[in-house]
């Protein structure tokens, strides 16, 4: 008895502690071995034997287990090396505790046999002692009638597994029963043991083997009854384990999948009634995300993590749907650093699927992402920055641009401040995000329109570039030792590269909406802005603070940049944007592109072409810096210093030569003068890239940019035209233009030129039009061609007219000054000094000049040659001049006198400035006896010209059509008797009318075009008059009716002259004195019916109604009523001969195709004059079938309806002859709106008239006299 209570008890207080370890009872049978030898002196024998025994009170097994877990923890090699001795004594040792587990309702005693049996399997790591523990935890489930018990087991199993990984494996193929087990646990109505079956899945699905194995029973089982759990979890624990097991799952695609589309599924039923479902993810963790827990907040968001990060693609869209992105946003007001950075990445993920962006969640969240970044960036978490900076920037790029993301100025405003605060961060990486997210920022549809904030802009991008600049200028550290420092020193470069990159991104984006803005006369400025402020807040401010921040910041920095390191992409983004500054400032870009080539940009990116684009590498910054040089080239050529502006078809030509050959050139200098210098035969191809690669060097020549060598360069451009010539190839003006100037401006460095480089430059100016298509103003090139006396003589006298008339020299004050004062020359006139000192002939020249230039021209000639003679009294050249000044004078003062100065010497160029005069002088004016010897000295040097002389002969015909056209009857008669004498003018005319229709030798259609107009004017003058013919004209009758019949493509002017000349002969029915209407050889015997019309036949009536009506639907103004007047002859003609005829042709149902064709053209069409002539000639004709009577009110009525003051008086009075021929026949159905009509017409022609001076009636139509009144009336 006293045994059994010593043994029941715990020991008095004054017994060695020692003794409460030992089971004294049996110890003395316990082989000592089994005795701790170290503190705390444990008997492993008594602890086997105390622990079962009912006797022993809690508190003593619970010390006893105490000791010998920190036994285990300080001596565990003992301990182990002792209980592994004997694998019964294991075994045993394991089930006794696992026995104290499952009989023990203490929770700290079950705790601690826990930890003990863990601390003691995983120390033994022996097998057949894992495999008794898991039987025991099996056996002990599967006896187990409900799941009131379970925790304990269910927990050591969790953390066994936890323990040994490797056991989720053993566990899931060996007990595959324990699932069954581990779902009742789910189901039962205890949150500690849901717990812990949850604890226990997270650990078995953490092992992808078990997890594989697992997968059907997922499906299956546990997905439904595990979302179920976490949904209706209360507890803390059970919401974080079950979240655990979340997180293991989500690791795997295929649970992901699982249940995401379970979730799909019942959100797809949510609107079928019934009981309550089960719950989806999304709602799930949505439930979650509005906690106030910020731990569950926390894992809420990095479980919509983990499933995103799967595929955003497949399952953002049901986060989407269930408004997580909405509380995503609200969350961002946290003050917890991990949260917001959650919830930055969780955005970033859901970013990527449109629907984000379409259901407008950015509109409503981005208040709230600019006020986290205000806050964030407070804090010194670099992570935090950054992430946040991505998400910005992620919100900024993918915005669809109809879906305004900035709702107001003062977000708009807002985001940009928060950008420019972070892109000056000192962190370099925080900065790179911050720039990023400005260059997305940058986006028209980002900015508030109106008003455009542009003063915010600019302190944006100024805030980009000076972090930028502050990097650059940061001094790297250089260590002169080591491959490591070196290796440092390149990544620093290359991140300083980057950095740069991203900034010039960024820039070249502000450019890109500063180009946008400018079609959007709403952003051109704040309207809010008082009229007396500075405009600072305006596009153009902000474009030219663009164009001048790029010059004087980006362009150096890239300049720097490049002397460490060159990277192609970076250099792709700078040419890039270079190219943008063309467009941004269009008033800027020439002085830029000069500014640029001074600077020695063509060199740059010739050599930086060189170095990368070789082959087919790096094509993308060929292209770019192609298409820089392309716009460049472009720029100095078509705004040039030194030469005249190229045409349209020069600067089109040579457009297409840049286009296609600077891409192909990408070789340094030297390699180009070789590939210049090159005799062999030169393919079509490499020819153009040769032209391009002369442009390049002459445009960086004259930008004094001379990268290579003038010695080398003359000698390459002597090879590259005696190539030329070996091929009898002639080069583009611009090419030789080129050529001629780098070997002017060359040929100090090299000496001359020989006789065969000099013979072949003189043959290709003779195949040049006019020397100024090649002229480049320079004193070398002055010098070159009066040093080679071949050139001299051929194109002195042209070379020095250009050069006095680009020469900026004030000649007036250079005539001023006084031989004693001997002020200091230009350098240009100081050369043309020196010249004129050593070669006295070139005087003659001068003197020449004077006689053949324009005025100005000759009187700087003039003062250049008084200057020249004060200044060199010793040169002996008066006897060579005096004889020939006063001759030129007094040539000057008779052949142009007053009223005619200066007119150039050219003839063509005098002929043209008379004719001018004409068109310029004043109507019904009579005609004086110089005006008439004027006329009759050009008609008899029309007479000396062939059909081919076109320069003489255009400005001749016009004159002689307005002298008959803008004069008096009486002296318009008198001029025709004039040009009628001549009988060589008429021969030309007649030659001139033929080639109308030949196939070869047109002389243009200019001429043709005034020469059959003056000879209608001749002819109705003639006719009029009864005027003399000393020659008559014989034109073949059958010729001009198959052109009007069978128009071809010809300009509608010279139509409308053969339409007036065939009109001009109906009038006069076929009876004209001087032109002479034959047929075109033999012709059948006529038709009785066709012997009343002739000389017309009815097949030929009805081709020429075909062709007029042709004509006129090209509804060209001055054609169409040419036309119709034609066609008011023609039926004129034929009612005179056969009024049967005459009804049958305006009966024809092909006019009211027409008719109807016209009216087609627009609101109020009819009322064109030419629209109403017609008519009104179907109304007289009556021609119902064309123009009904109802027809005709109906015009009448929206006549009157009209706005008649808007109508020229032409359209006025065709709309008065229209309703007074309606009126004639009776036709006026409303004799109110008629009357109406009347009274306004009536009413505005007067006013008309007595108002304003009618509309100019002579014109010069592409380079053709024309009298609108001659060919229209």
């Amino acid at each position: 008895m006293a045994v059994r209570e010593m043994a029941a008890g715990p020991p008095g207080p004054g017994r060695d502690e020692e003794a409460a370890l030992l089971f004294e009872r049996a110890h003395y049978r316990h082989d000592p071995r089994w005795l701790l030898p170290v503190p705390p002196r444990l008997c492993l024998a008594c602890a086997l034997e105390l622990l079962p025994e009912p006797g022993v009170s809690l508190v003593r097994k619970k010390h006893v287990l105490s000791c010998f877990r920190d036994a285990l923890i300080r001596h565990t090699s003992l301990i182990t090396q002792l209980v592994a001795q004997d694998q019964r004594v294991c075994i045993h040792f394991i089930s006794t505790l696992f026995g104290l587990l499952c009989s023990t309702e203490d929770g700290s005693t079950a705790d601690l046999c826990i930890e003990v049996l863990i601390q003691l399997i995983t120390q033994l790591k022996l097998e057949q002692t894992i495999h008794c523990l898991l039987d025991e935890c099996h056996r002990e489930l599967c006896n187990m009638p409900s799941m009131r018990g379970s925790l304990a087991t269910l927990t050591l199993l969790g953390k066994l597994v936890d323990a040994i990984p490797a056991l989720a494996d053993t566990l899931v193929m060996e007990h595959g029963n324990l699932m069954e087990h581990l779902l009742r646990g789910l189901v039962y109505p205890s949150e500690g043991v849901q717990a812990s079956v949850c604890y226990l899945y997270g650990k078995l699905y953490a092992a992808p083997v078990a997890a594989e194995m697992l997968s059907g029973h997922f499906r299956e089982k546990l997905c439904p009854l595990f979302l179920s759990t976490l949904d209706s979890a209360q507890t803390k624990e059970l919401q974080i384990n079950c979240l655990g097991l979340l997180r293991q799952l989500l690791k795997y695609d295929l649970f992901v999948t699982m249940i995401m589309n379970k979730s799909a599924l019942l959100e797809s039923a949510e609107s079928v009634e019934g009981p309550p479902r089960e719950t989806s993810l999304p709602l799930v963790l949505k439930k979650l995300l509005l906690s106030r827990d910020e731990t569950l907040q926390v894992a809420s968001v990095h479980c919509i993590t983990a499933v995103l990060v799967h595929s955003p693609v497949k399952h953002a869209q049901a986060f989407i749907h269930a408004d997580i992105p909405e509380f995503l946003f609200e969350r961002l007001s946290s003050s917890s650093e991990v949260l917001i950075w959650s919830v930055y990445s969780c955005l970033i993920l859901l970013a990527e699927e449109p629907l984000f962006f379409s259901k407008c969640h950015t509109v409503y969240g981005i208040e709230s992402v600019v006020r986290s970044l205000q806050g964030s960036l407070k804090v010194s978490n670099t992570e935090l920055h950054k992430q946040g900076l991505l998400l910005f920037a992620e919100i900024l790029t993918r915005q669809p641009e109809e879906i305004k993301l900035f709702t107001s100025s003062a977000m708009c405003r807002d985001a940009g401040r928060v950008l420019q605060e972070a892109v000056s961060s000192p962190v370099l990486e925080v900065a790179a995000e911050a720039v990023k997210a400005t260059s997305a920022f940058l986006r028209k549809d980002h900015q508030s329109s109106p008003p455009v904030q542009y003063r915010e802009l600019r302190a944006l991008v100024e805030a980009m570039l000076s972090r930028c600049a502050d990097l650059s200028q940061t001094p790297l550290n250089r260590r002169p030792l080591g491959h490591t420092s070196s290796r440092d020193l390149d990544k620093a470069i290359l991140r300083r590269g980057k950095f740069l990159q991203s900034t010039l991104e960024g820039f070249q984006n502000a450019c890109r909406l500063a180009v946008e803005f400018q079609s959007e006369p709403l952003a051109q400025e704040n309207p809010f802005t008082a009229p007396s402020a500075e405009k600072e807040d305006t596009l153009e401010a902000f474009s030219e603070f663009l164009l001048s921040t790029y010059d004087s910041l980006c362009v150096p920095m890239v300049m720097r940049h490049s002397e460490q390191a060159t990277h192609p992409a970076l250099m792709e983004v700078f040419f890039s944007t270079l190219h943008s500054l063309f467009v941004i400032v269009p008033h800027m870009r020439e002085k830029f592109s000069k500014k640029l080539a001074a600077s020695s940009f063509i060199r740059l990116t010739v050599e930086l072409k060189a170095r990368f684009c070789s082959g087919l590498s790096h094509s993308a910054l060929n292209q770019v810096c192609s298409s820089f040089l392309y716009y460049m080239c472009l720029n100095l050529l078509s705004t040039p210093e030194k030469t005249r502006p190229p045409s349209q078809e020069e600067l089109s030509a040579v457009s297409e030569l840049l286009q296609h050959g600077l891409p192909q050139i990408n070789s340094r200098g030297p390699e180009s003068l070789a590939f210049l210098s090159d005799r062999q035969y030169v393919e079509e191809t490499a020819r153009k890239r040769q032209y391009c690669i002369l442009i390049l060097f002459y445009l960086a020549y004259i930008h004094e940019d001379r990268f290579v060598l003038e010695a080398e360069l003359f000698g390459a451009v002597q090879s590259f035209l005696l190539s030329l010539q070996d091929q009898g190839e002639c080069p583009p003006p611009v090419v030789f233009r080129a050529s001629i100037y780098l070997l002017a401006v060359c040929q100090d460095k090299d000496g001359a030129l020989d006789e065969v480089s000099v013979s072949a430059i003189r043959k290709f100016l003779e195949d040049i039009p006019d020397l100024h298509l090649v002229y480049t103003h320079h004193s070398s090139m002055l010098k070159f061609f009066l040093l080679y006396p071949v050139l001299m003589s051929r194109f002195g006298h042209r070379v020095l007219e250009l050069w006095f008339s680009w020469e900026e020299i004030s000649y007036e004050e250079l005539d001023c000054v006084p031989s004693a004062g001997q002020p200091t020359l230009p350098a240009g006139l100081a050369a043309l000094f020196l010249i004129l000192r050593s070669s006295p002939s070139i005087l003659l020249i001068l003197l020449d000049l004077i006689y053949s230039s324009p005025m100005d021209i000759a009187r700087k000639v003039l003062i250049v040659l008084r200057t020249f003679l004060r200044r060199n009294e010793d040169v002996q050249v008066g006897g060579l001049i005096r004889g020939h000044f006063l001759l030129i004078l007094q040539h000057l003062l008779v052949e142009y006198g007053p009223s005619t100065s200066g007119a150039s010497g050219n003839l063509p160029l005098l002929l043209s400035l008379l004719s001018l005069v004409q068109l310029r002088s004043e109507s019904e004016q009579e005609l004086d006896s110089m005006a008439m010897k004027l006329l009759h000295q050009v008609s008899k040097l029309c007479g000396k010209c062939s059909p081919t002389d076109v320069a003489i002969l255009q400005p001749s015909f016009n004159f002689l059509y307005w002298s008959l056209h803008q004069t008096t009857p009486c002296s318009r008669q008198r001029a025709a008797a004039v040009l009628l004498s001549s009988t060589a003018l008429m021969e030309l005319l007649e030659k001139l009318l033929v080639l109308t229709w030949a196939k070869v030798g047109s002389p243009g259609t200019e001429l043709l075009c005034s020469a059959w107009l003056l000879t209608t004017s001749l002819s109705a003058q003639q006719h009029r008059s009864s005027l003399q013919v000393h020659q008559t004209l014989s034109v073949e009758l059958d010729q001009v009716l198959n052109v009007l019949s069978f128009p071809k493509k010809q300009a509608a002017l010279l139509s409308a002259a053969i339409v007036r000349f065939l009109r001009t002969a109906l009038q006069q029915g076929f009876s004209s004195a001087l032109v002479v209407l034959v047929p075109s050889g033999a012709r059948p015997p006529p038709v009785p019916e066709d012997t009343v019309l002739a000389p017309l036949g009815t097949s030929q009536v009805l081709s020429l109604v075909i062709g007029l009506q042709n004509l006129l639907v090209q509804k060209d103004p001055l054609l169409s009523q040419s036309c119709v007047s034609c066609l008011e002859a023609l039926l004129d003609y034929l009612h005179a001969r056969s009024p049967d005829v005459a009804l049958h042709v305006a009966s024809q149902p092909w006019n009211r195709f027409l008719l109807f064709t016209l009216l087609d053209a627009g609101e109020n069409s009819f009322l064109r004059p030419e629209v109403l002539r017609l008519m009104t000639l179907f109304v007289r004709f009556q021609s119902s079938s064309i123009l009904s009577h109802e027809e005709v009110g109906h015009v009448l009525q929206e006549a009157a309806l009209a706005d008649l003051s808007a109508l020229s008086s032409t359209t006025l009075q065709a709309l008065r002859g229209f309703f007074l021929q309606v009126r004639s026949m009776g036709l006026l159905a409303d004799p109110s709106t008629a009357q109406t009509l009347q009274a306004s017409l009536e009413g505005l022609l007067a006013q008309a008239s007595s108002a304003q001076p009618p509309l100019q009636d002579m014109l010069c139509l592409g380079g053709v006299a024309v009298s609108l009144s001659h060919i229209r009336d």
